[in-house]
């Protein structure tokens, strides 16, 4: 067999096929091709000389597997999860489903299976729309997260209530574990609704402790991301019942720039009155997140201010912007790339 077949043979050999769990039973996360996979140069094509270009490019090199993207960590963890889920409970279909939902042209398909299969991802969902916005599809997909690399349509997802975040390319990424998916969050505007942060935004620091010290024992109200911490959560309860709460798979973080002894204990008490655990709780006082990021190693972090989701992304953590809340409406620096141009994702 010549080299060229062995290459192509090796691109499109098939894995042994994986039971996938019904839509309405499994944890739903859909990405675009370009969070999980780099296509820098395939969509530097596609601004630079148009969609036929970028489908010819596309087509000649079908055979060559895209290198990781920012996502792919995460979904290799989700599938860390499930192998160790499969195991306990052979039956059930609550498991993480990856569903990878992009405006590409079906003639880019068969890298994308081509490179799937390269990397052995366990990917069976494929939603490719031909240049049309695939926003509508999340919730026939009954989506628990979504995750692109283009803001706006992050944002339009969100306001159908759907949990999403804008992910970028990284010049540094930190290794993170194989056997266990940690996952962390913000809390204002991300796991909490922004009622907090408004008041700090209008009033100031002084004026946003008052507020949190006479609201102690009035939870907030959730924001965009907490259901997805809620899917994690009852994943986590199915290990604890086999035993495995000291060496879970699955382990959840809270970095927040509140103050414990300040304003800390309302977001604890929103958490319980939510019947939502945390493995760990960090109130930074308004520290950098970076440092103790790096520290975590998570698989994804979620915020949303730019401002610490650069600074995280510096040290090497893969950082999400939730583009929610008060303080979208406040100038922040601009450093990674979140260009609002029309793109193929």
């Amino acid at each position: 067999m010549s080299n060229k077949y062995q290459v192509q043979f090796k691109m499109t050999c098939v894995k042994p096929a994986t039971l996938q769990p019904k839509p309405e039973n499994s944890i739903t996360i859909a990405v675009s091709s370009r969070v999980l996979f780099n296509m820098d140069k395939e969509q530097q094509i596609f601004e630079q000389q148009g969609m036929e270009e970028y489908i010819k490019y596309q087509v000649a090199h079908e055979t060559e597997p895209f290198s990781p993207g920012p996502a792919f960590s995460f979904v290799k963890a989700l599938e860390a999860v499930n192998t160790q889920l499969r195991d306990l409970y052979p039956e059930s279909e609550e498991l993480f489903d990856v569903v990878l939902i992009t405006n590409n042209h079906a003639y880019v398909g068969l890298r994308l299976i081509n490179t799937i299969n390269h990397h052995q991802l366990f990917i069976e969902r494929f939603c490719m729309t031909g240049g049309n916005s695939p926003i509508g599809y999340l919730t026939a997909y009954n989506t628990n997260l979504y995750l692109s690399s283009d803001p706006v349509k992050v944002r339009e997802a969100l306001e159908q209530g759907i949990a999403a975040a804008t992910m970028f390319t990284q010049e540094k990424m930190t290794e993170v574990s194989e056997t266990q998916l940690r996952v962390a969050f913000d809390g204002d505007a991300v796991l909490f609704s922004d009622e907090s942060e408004q008041i700090y935004k209008a009033h100031g620091l002084d004026k946003f402790f008052e507020h949190e010290k006479a609201h102690e024992n009035k939870p907030l109200d959730h924001g965009p991301l907490k259901g997805f911490l809620e899917v994690l959560g009852k994943l986590q309860k199915k290990f604890y019942a086999k035993g495995q709460r000291m060496d879970c798979p699955v382990r959840t973080y809270l970095v927040t720039a509140r103050s414990a002894a300040s304003s800390g204990a309302r977001a604890l008490k929103t958490l319980r009155s939510w019947g939502l655990e945390i493995d760990e709780a960090l109130f930074l006082a308004g520290a950098p997140k970076g440092p103790i990021l790096e520290k975590i190693r998570p698989h994804i972090f979620f915020d949303d201010q730019m401002f610490h989701v650069e600074g995280a992304a510096e040290m090497g953590t893969v950082a999400c912007h939730v583009p929610y809340g008060i303080a979208q409406r406040v100038p922040e620096r601009k450093g990674l790339k979140d260009k609002e141009v029309s793109s193929i994702k």
